[in-house]
Protein backbone atom coordinates (compact mmCIF):
# COMPACT_ATOMS: atom_id res chain seq x y z
CA UNK A 1 0.00 0.00 0.00
CA UNK A 2 0.99 3.25 -0.96
CA UNK A 3 1.38 5.81 2.54
CA UNK A 4 3.06 8.34 1.10
CA UNK A 5 1.33 11.78 1.85
CA UNK A 6 3.62 14.18 -0.10
CA UNK A 7 6.41 14.59 -1.75
CA UNK A 8 8.45 16.76 -2.52
CA UNK A 9 9.63 17.86 -6.05
CA UNK A 10 12.50 15.74 -6.15
CA UNK A 11 13.14 12.85 -3.63
CA UNK A 12 10.97 11.51 -0.92
CA UNK A 13 12.72 14.00 1.90
CA UNK A 14 12.12 17.40 2.13
CA UNK A 15 16.20 17.54 1.09
CA UNK A 16 17.03 19.37 -2.04
CA UNK A 17 19.00 17.15 -4.56
CA UNK A 18 22.38 18.98 -4.40
CA UNK A 19 23.82 20.29 -1.22
CA UNK A 20 27.18 21.90 -1.02
CA UNK A 21 29.12 18.85 0.90
CA UNK A 22 31.88 21.27 2.49
CA UNK A 23 32.12 22.98 5.61
CA UNK A 24 35.18 22.18 6.86
CA UNK A 25 38.29 21.85 4.97
CA UNK A 26 39.45 18.23 5.00
CA UNK A 27 42.49 17.36 6.61
CA UNK A 28 43.56 13.94 5.75
CA UNK A 29 45.06 12.47 2.82
CA UNK A 30 42.01 10.05 2.46
CA UNK A 31 39.40 12.63 3.34
CA UNK A 32 40.66 14.86 0.65
CA UNK A 33 40.47 12.20 -1.94
CA UNK A 34 37.26 11.51 -1.09
CA UNK A 35 35.72 14.83 -1.07
CA UNK A 36 37.40 15.59 -4.32
CA UNK A 37 35.95 12.42 -6.00
CA UNK A 38 32.35 13.65 -4.86
CA UNK A 39 32.66 17.08 -5.88
CA UNK A 40 33.94 15.87 -8.99
CA UNK A 41 31.15 13.03 -9.18
CA UNK A 42 28.47 15.95 -8.09
CA UNK A 43 29.73 18.47 -11.31
CA UNK A 44 29.74 15.51 -13.60
CA UNK A 45 26.18 15.30 -12.41
CA UNK A 46 25.11 18.32 -13.09
CA UNK A 47 26.44 18.45 -16.78
CA UNK A 48 23.58 17.74 -19.38
CA UNK A 49 23.69 14.05 -20.42
CA UNK A 50 22.45 14.42 -23.86
CA UNK A 51 23.09 17.23 -26.56
CA UNK A 52 19.28 17.73 -27.17
CA UNK A 53 18.21 21.21 -28.16
CA UNK A 54 14.99 22.90 -27.02
CA UNK A 55 12.02 21.90 -29.04
CA UNK A 56 9.26 24.21 -30.11
CA UNK A 57 5.89 25.00 -31.95
CA UNK A 58 2.98 26.79 -32.51
CA UNK A 59 -0.37 25.67 -31.06
CA UNK A 60 -0.57 22.07 -29.73
CA UNK A 61 -1.89 19.35 -31.89
CA UNK A 62 -5.65 18.35 -31.84
CA UNK A 63 -7.65 15.76 -32.72
CA UNK A 64 -8.70 16.12 -36.73
CA UNK A 65 -12.27 15.36 -35.31
CA UNK A 66 -12.55 17.38 -32.51
CA UNK A 67 -15.54 20.13 -32.80
CA UNK A 68 -14.95 23.35 -34.28
CA UNK A 69 -16.66 26.28 -32.58
CA UNK A 70 -16.67 30.00 -33.06
CA UNK A 71 -14.70 31.33 -30.03
CA UNK A 72 -16.87 33.41 -27.58
CA UNK A 73 -14.17 36.47 -27.15
CA UNK A 74 -13.24 38.82 -29.82
CA UNK A 75 -9.80 38.13 -29.02
CA UNK A 76 -7.22 35.44 -29.25
CA UNK A 77 -3.63 34.48 -28.63
CA UNK A 78 -0.84 34.44 -31.35
CA UNK A 79 0.87 31.27 -29.62
CA UNK A 80 4.37 29.38 -29.54
CA UNK A 81 6.25 26.86 -26.66
CA UNK A 82 8.85 25.79 -25.96
CA UNK A 83 10.73 22.64 -23.90
CA UNK A 84 13.63 20.82 -23.20
CA UNK A 85 13.76 17.84 -20.56
CA UNK A 86 16.51 16.84 -18.48
CA UNK A 87 15.73 13.06 -18.96
CA UNK A 88 13.45 11.53 -21.59
CA UNK A 89 10.23 10.92 -20.02
CA UNK A 90 8.56 7.12 -19.17
CA UNK A 91 6.88 5.91 -22.28
CA UNK A 92 3.46 6.21 -21.56
CA UNK A 93 1.93 2.46 -20.05
CA UNK A 94 -1.48 0.95 -22.15
CA UNK A 95 -4.03 1.59 -22.61
CA UNK A 96 -2.56 5.37 -22.47
CA UNK A 97 -0.29 3.97 -25.11
CA UNK A 98 3.38 5.21 -26.04
CA UNK A 99 4.89 8.98 -26.93
CA UNK A 100 6.12 8.70 -30.48
CA UNK A 101 9.81 9.11 -30.95
CA UNK A 102 9.81 12.50 -31.92
CA UNK A 103 8.32 14.05 -28.95
CA UNK A 104 9.99 16.18 -26.67
CA UNK A 105 10.75 13.25 -24.29
CA UNK A 106 12.08 11.43 -26.85
CA UNK A 107 12.05 7.80 -25.84
CA UNK A 108 12.07 4.77 -27.12
CA UNK A 109 8.61 2.21 -27.05
CA UNK A 110 8.58 -0.75 -25.28
CA UNK A 111 5.78 -2.18 -27.33
CA UNK A 112 6.80 -5.11 -29.90
CA UNK A 113 7.24 -3.70 -33.46
CA UNK A 114 4.47 -5.75 -34.73
CA UNK A 115 1.94 -3.86 -33.05
CA UNK A 116 0.41 -1.18 -35.59
CA UNK A 117 2.47 1.84 -35.11
CA UNK A 118 0.19 4.36 -35.67
CA UNK A 119 -1.53 3.19 -32.69
CA UNK A 120 1.70 3.53 -30.77
CA UNK A 121 2.06 6.77 -31.99
CA UNK A 122 -1.45 8.19 -30.53
CA UNK A 123 -1.26 8.89 -26.94
CA UNK A 124 -5.09 8.18 -26.10
CA UNK A 125 -7.32 8.24 -23.32
CA UNK A 126 -11.49 6.93 -23.33
CA UNK A 127 -10.95 6.57 -27.34
CA UNK A 128 -9.41 10.65 -27.69
CA UNK A 129 -6.47 11.66 -28.76
CA UNK A 130 -4.58 13.36 -25.53
CA UNK A 131 -3.90 16.85 -25.71
CA UNK A 132 -1.00 19.18 -24.87
CA UNK A 133 2.54 17.53 -25.12
CA UNK A 134 4.84 16.19 -22.66
CA UNK A 135 8.38 17.61 -22.14
CA UNK A 136 10.03 15.27 -19.59
CA UNK A 137 7.13 15.31 -16.66
CA UNK A 138 6.28 18.47 -17.88
CA UNK A 139 3.19 18.78 -20.09
CA UNK A 140 2.39 21.89 -22.24
CA UNK A 141 -0.98 22.67 -24.10
CA UNK A 142 -1.26 26.03 -26.27
CA UNK A 143 -4.26 26.69 -28.27
CA UNK A 144 -5.84 30.40 -29.15
CA UNK A 145 -7.69 31.06 -25.87
CA UNK A 146 -5.75 28.81 -23.27
CA UNK A 147 -2.21 28.43 -22.44
CA UNK A 148 -1.27 25.61 -19.92
CA UNK A 149 1.91 24.41 -18.34
CA UNK A 150 1.65 21.50 -15.55
CA UNK A 151 4.63 20.50 -13.90
CA UNK A 152 4.67 16.37 -12.84
CA UNK A 153 6.46 15.89 -9.40
CA UNK A 154 9.40 13.40 -10.41
CA UNK A 155 9.95 11.92 -7.49
CA UNK A 156 7.28 9.67 -8.46
CA UNK A 157 9.37 7.70 -10.95
CA UNK A 158 11.06 5.91 -7.40
CA UNK A 159 8.03 4.48 -6.42
CA UNK A 160 6.11 1.68 -7.95
CA UNK A 161 3.52 2.44 -10.51
CA UNK A 162 4.40 5.72 -10.30
CA UNK A 163 3.76 8.27 -13.22
CA UNK A 164 4.12 11.94 -13.24
CA UNK A 165 4.18 12.73 -16.76
CA UNK A 166 0.64 10.67 -17.21
CA UNK A 167 -0.99 12.98 -14.33
CA UNK A 168 0.50 16.56 -15.51
CA UNK A 169 -0.80 15.54 -18.97
CA UNK A 170 -4.30 13.87 -18.55
CA UNK A 171 -5.20 17.22 -16.03
CA UNK A 172 -4.06 19.56 -19.11
CA UNK A 173 -6.29 17.16 -21.28
CA UNK A 174 -9.36 17.01 -19.61
CA UNK A 175 -8.73 20.50 -18.47
CA UNK A 176 -8.46 21.74 -22.18
CA UNK A 177 -12.03 19.32 -23.24
CA UNK A 178 -13.66 21.27 -20.04
CA UNK A 179 -12.82 24.90 -21.16
CA UNK A 180 -13.61 23.82 -24.76
CA UNK A 181 -16.99 22.26 -24.13
CA UNK A 182 -17.70 25.65 -22.44
CA UNK A 183 -16.79 27.14 -25.11
CA UNK A 184 -13.67 28.67 -23.29
CA UNK A 185 -17.02 30.57 -20.84
CA UNK A 186 -19.14 31.58 -24.01
CA UNK A 187 -21.93 29.24 -23.11
CA UNK A 188 -22.27 30.89 -19.50
CA UNK A 189 -21.29 34.72 -20.39
CA UNK A 190 -18.30 34.16 -17.69
CA UNK A 191 -15.42 31.35 -17.46
CA UNK A 192 -14.93 28.81 -14.68
CA UNK A 193 -11.44 28.01 -14.48
CA UNK A 194 -11.80 27.05 -11.25
CA UNK A 195 -14.52 24.51 -12.10
CA UNK A 196 -13.23 23.31 -15.19
CA UNK A 197 -9.56 22.06 -13.12
CA UNK A 198 -11.83 20.75 -10.76
CA UNK A 199 -13.63 18.22 -13.75
CA UNK A 200 -10.10 17.73 -15.14
CA UNK A 201 -8.90 16.67 -11.28
CA UNK A 202 -11.83 14.73 -10.81
CA UNK A 203 -11.87 13.05 -14.61
CA UNK A 204 -7.59 12.24 -14.28
CA UNK A 205 -8.80 10.64 -10.92
CA UNK A 206 -10.76 8.17 -12.83
CA UNK A 207 -8.96 7.00 -15.71
CA UNK A 208 -5.91 6.70 -13.03
CA UNK A 209 -7.66 4.26 -11.00
CA UNK A 210 -7.93 0.28 -11.58
CA UNK A 211 -7.69 -1.42 -13.25
CA UNK A 212 -5.16 1.38 -15.17
CA UNK A 213 -4.12 2.52 -11.63
CA UNK A 214 -0.86 4.89 -11.89
CA UNK A 215 0.29 7.21 -9.12
CA UNK A 216 1.52 10.83 -9.39
CA UNK A 217 0.38 14.21 -8.57
CA UNK A 218 1.19 17.48 -10.62
CA UNK A 219 1.72 21.40 -10.14
CA UNK A 220 -0.61 23.49 -12.52
CA UNK A 221 -1.53 26.72 -14.25
CA UNK A 222 -3.26 28.30 -16.89
CA UNK A 223 -4.48 31.40 -18.68
CA UNK A 224 -7.72 31.44 -20.55
CA UNK A 225 -8.46 34.62 -22.58
CA UNK A 226 -11.68 36.07 -22.41
CA UNK A 227 -13.46 39.54 -22.50
CA UNK A 228 -15.14 42.04 -20.43
CA UNK A 229 -17.50 44.71 -21.83
CA UNK A 230 -17.04 48.38 -20.44
CA UNK A 231 -19.37 51.14 -20.72
CA UNK A 232 -17.38 54.56 -22.80
CA UNK A 233 -18.92 57.84 -22.56
CA UNK A 234 -18.60 58.99 -25.29
CA UNK A 235 -18.88 62.79 -23.70
CA UNK A 236 -17.45 62.63 -20.02
CA UNK A 237 -17.30 66.66 -20.14
CA UNK A 238 -21.11 67.04 -20.74
CA UNK A 239 -22.45 69.55 -18.64
CA UNK A 240 -24.84 68.61 -15.57
CA UNK A 241 -28.00 68.19 -16.66
CA UNK A 242 -27.23 66.64 -20.08
CA UNK A 243 -27.48 62.91 -20.69
CA UNK A 244 -23.83 62.00 -21.94
CA UNK A 245 -24.17 58.98 -25.07
CA UNK A 246 -22.30 56.01 -23.49
CA UNK A 247 -21.19 52.69 -25.81
CA UNK A 248 -20.02 49.02 -24.29
CA UNK A 249 -16.32 48.20 -25.91
CA UNK A 250 -15.29 44.57 -24.88
CA UNK A 251 -11.49 44.22 -23.58
CA UNK A 252 -9.17 41.44 -22.93
CA UNK A 253 -10.19 39.80 -19.74
CA UNK A 254 -7.34 36.73 -18.79
CA UNK A 255 -8.33 34.37 -16.02
CA UNK A 256 -5.47 32.97 -14.45
CA UNK A 257 -5.17 29.96 -12.56
CA UNK A 258 -2.52 28.58 -9.93
CA UNK A 259 -2.50 25.60 -7.72
CA UNK A 260 1.55 24.67 -6.93
CA UNK A 261 4.78 26.47 -8.11
CA UNK A 262 4.36 26.65 -12.01
CA UNK A 263 3.79 30.36 -12.71
CA UNK A 264 2.04 33.00 -14.82
CA UNK A 265 3.50 36.30 -15.79
CA UNK A 266 1.34 38.95 -17.97
CA UNK A 267 4.38 41.69 -19.74
CA UNK A 268 3.92 44.56 -21.45
CA UNK A 269 6.38 44.96 -24.14
CA UNK A 270 5.56 48.50 -24.78
CA UNK A 271 5.69 49.71 -21.42
CA UNK A 272 9.19 48.23 -21.03
CA UNK A 273 8.51 45.01 -20.44
CA UNK A 274 6.46 45.94 -17.50
CA UNK A 275 5.60 42.46 -15.33
CA UNK A 276 1.50 43.43 -15.13
CA UNK A 277 1.02 40.53 -13.01
CA UNK A 278 2.37 37.17 -12.34
CA UNK A 279 0.98 34.87 -9.86
CA UNK A 280 2.33 33.67 -6.38
CA UNK A 281 4.13 30.47 -5.70
CA UNK A 282 2.16 27.78 -3.40
CA UNK A 283 4.12 25.69 -1.35
CA UNK A 284 3.72 23.52 1.65
CA UNK A 285 7.28 23.82 2.71
CA UNK A 286 10.97 24.57 0.38
CA UNK A 287 10.37 22.33 -2.76
CA UNK A 288 6.81 20.72 -2.18
CA UNK A 289 4.52 22.69 -3.84
CA UNK A 290 0.79 21.86 -3.68
CA UNK A 291 -0.34 19.61 -6.28
CA UNK A 292 -2.44 17.29 -7.22
CA UNK A 293 -2.88 13.75 -7.55
CA UNK A 294 -2.37 10.73 -5.00
CA UNK A 295 -2.49 11.41 -1.43
CA UNK A 296 -2.10 15.06 -1.96
CA UNK A 297 -4.54 16.58 0.30
CA UNK A 298 -5.07 20.03 -2.08
CA UNK A 299 -7.86 20.33 -4.76
CA UNK A 300 -8.53 22.60 -6.87
CA UNK A 301 -12.02 24.06 -5.44
CA UNK A 302 -9.88 24.48 -2.09
CA UNK A 303 -6.99 25.66 -2.92
CA UNK A 304 -6.86 27.15 -6.69
CA UNK A 305 -6.59 30.55 -7.17
CA UNK A 306 -7.86 32.58 -10.11
CA UNK A 307 -7.58 35.79 -10.71
CA UNK A 308 -9.02 37.45 -13.43
CA UNK A 309 -6.36 40.20 -14.81
CA UNK A 310 -7.45 42.92 -17.60
CA UNK A 311 -4.75 42.99 -19.95
CA UNK A 312 -4.62 45.37 -23.60
CA UNK A 313 -3.56 43.89 -26.58
CA UNK A 314 -0.15 43.21 -27.66
CA UNK A 315 0.26 41.82 -23.70
CA UNK A 316 2.45 38.91 -23.73
CA UNK A 317 1.36 36.10 -21.17
CA UNK A 318 3.50 33.43 -20.20
CA UNK A 319 2.56 29.81 -18.95
CA UNK A 320 5.93 28.30 -16.72
CA UNK A 321 6.87 25.25 -15.05
CA UNK A 322 9.69 26.33 -12.04
CA UNK A 323 11.99 25.04 -14.42
CA UNK A 324 11.96 28.69 -15.77
CA UNK A 325 11.27 30.09 -12.73
CA UNK A 326 13.50 28.58 -10.36
CA UNK A 327 16.75 29.42 -13.31
CA UNK A 328 15.44 33.09 -13.84
CA UNK A 329 14.49 36.04 -12.10
CA UNK A 330 11.51 37.85 -13.13
CA UNK A 331 13.60 40.76 -14.31
CA UNK A 332 15.37 38.40 -16.37
CA UNK A 333 12.46 36.83 -17.95
CA UNK A 334 11.21 40.15 -18.92
CA UNK A 335 14.19 41.79 -20.89
CA UNK A 336 14.63 38.13 -22.23
CA UNK A 337 11.03 38.49 -23.97
CA UNK A 338 11.74 42.17 -24.87
CA UNK A 339 14.94 41.75 -26.08
CA UNK A 340 13.54 38.35 -28.37
CA UNK A 341 10.58 40.38 -29.12
CA UNK A 342 12.65 43.64 -30.72
CA UNK A 343 15.17 40.90 -32.62
CA UNK A 344 11.92 39.24 -34.01
CA UNK A 345 10.51 42.41 -35.34
CA UNK A 346 13.43 43.62 -36.73
CA UNK A 347 14.18 40.20 -38.55
CA UNK A 348 10.10 41.14 -39.97
CA UNK A 349 11.34 44.47 -41.06
CA UNK A 350 14.08 43.68 -42.74
CA UNK A 351 12.43 40.68 -44.72
CA UNK A 352 14.50 37.62 -43.41
CA UNK A 353 11.58 35.63 -42.59
CA UNK A 354 9.69 33.59 -45.49
CA UNK A 355 7.12 35.01 -47.53
CA UNK A 356 4.14 33.33 -45.69
CA UNK A 357 5.32 34.92 -42.33
CA UNK A 358 5.55 37.75 -43.19
CA UNK A 359 2.06 38.25 -44.88
CA UNK A 360 0.89 37.11 -41.67
CA UNK A 361 2.99 39.31 -39.47
CA UNK A 362 5.08 36.63 -38.10
CA UNK A 363 3.71 37.23 -34.59
CA UNK A 364 2.77 33.02 -33.51
CA UNK A 365 6.43 32.08 -35.03
CA UNK A 366 7.70 34.72 -33.15
CA UNK A 367 6.33 33.88 -29.75
CA UNK A 368 7.63 30.24 -30.63
CA UNK A 369 10.84 32.27 -30.79
CA UNK A 370 10.60 34.22 -27.68
CA UNK A 371 9.53 30.96 -25.67
CA UNK A 372 12.62 28.92 -27.31
CA UNK A 373 15.09 32.17 -25.85
CA UNK A 374 13.66 31.43 -23.10
CA UNK A 375 14.25 28.04 -22.73
CA UNK A 376 17.76 27.80 -23.77
CA UNK A 377 18.60 30.89 -21.06
CA UNK A 378 16.87 28.80 -18.51
CA UNK A 379 18.88 25.99 -19.36
CA UNK A 380 22.04 27.89 -19.50
CA UNK A 381 21.60 28.26 -15.88
CA UNK A 382 20.42 24.74 -14.69
CA UNK A 383 23.52 23.20 -16.26
CA UNK A 384 25.44 25.59 -14.44
CA UNK A 385 26.65 23.95 -10.68
CA UNK A 386 28.26 27.60 -9.79
CA UNK A 387 25.40 30.36 -11.03
CA UNK A 388 23.29 32.18 -8.71
CA UNK A 389 20.00 31.49 -9.08
CA UNK A 390 16.18 31.40 -7.90
CA UNK A 391 16.17 28.72 -6.31
CA UNK A 392 19.47 28.61 -4.80
CA UNK A 393 18.39 31.78 -3.03
CA UNK A 394 15.33 30.19 -1.88
CA UNK A 395 17.57 27.28 -0.44
CA UNK A 396 20.04 29.09 1.78
CA UNK A 397 16.91 31.66 3.16
CA UNK A 398 15.82 28.11 4.69
CA UNK A 399 19.38 27.29 5.59
CA UNK A 400 20.52 24.93 3.13
CA UNK A 401 23.81 25.11 1.22
CA UNK A 402 22.97 25.09 -1.74
CA UNK A 403 24.52 26.39 -5.01
CA UNK A 404 23.73 27.01 -8.87
CA UNK A 405 21.01 26.32 -10.86
CA UNK A 406 18.39 23.97 -10.90
CA UNK A 407 18.60 21.00 -13.20
CA UNK A 408 14.57 20.47 -14.07
CA UNK A 409 12.51 20.03 -17.16
CA UNK A 410 12.22 23.54 -18.80
CA UNK A 411 8.51 24.59 -20.34
CA UNK A 412 7.35 27.64 -21.35
CA UNK A 413 3.66 28.74 -23.61
CA UNK A 414 3.83 32.18 -24.73
CA UNK A 415 0.87 33.92 -25.76
CA UNK A 416 0.41 37.43 -27.20
CA UNK A 417 -3.21 39.25 -27.19
CA UNK A 418 -4.50 39.64 -30.31
CA UNK A 419 -8.09 41.00 -31.55
CA UNK A 420 -9.89 39.52 -34.35
CA UNK A 421 -10.80 40.68 -36.83
CA UNK A 422 -14.15 41.75 -38.57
Amino acid sequence: MLTTRLIPRHAATALPSRLIITATPPTSTTAVATFLTISASRRAAQQPRRGRDPQAGLTTPVPDDAPRQKAASPFYFEAGYSGWAKRPSRPFPPPFFSPPSGSFSDPLSTFDRSIDRRLIHQQTVNGQMIRGITVGDDALLVSSNLLAANDGVGAWAQKERGHAPLWSRLILHFLALSAEEDNYGGRTGTPDPKGYLGKAYEATKEALSPPTEWFGTTTSCSALLHHTEKEIREDPEAEEGQQAAATATRRPLCYVTQLGDSKVMILRPKDEGKVVFETEEQWHYFDCPRQLGTNSPDTPADNAVVSPVEIEVDDVVLAMSDGVTDNLWKEDIAEIVTASLQTWQGKVERGELGREVQEGGGWAEGMRFVAQELVLAARRVAEDPFAASPFMERAVEEGLAVEGGKLDDISVAVGLCKRRKG
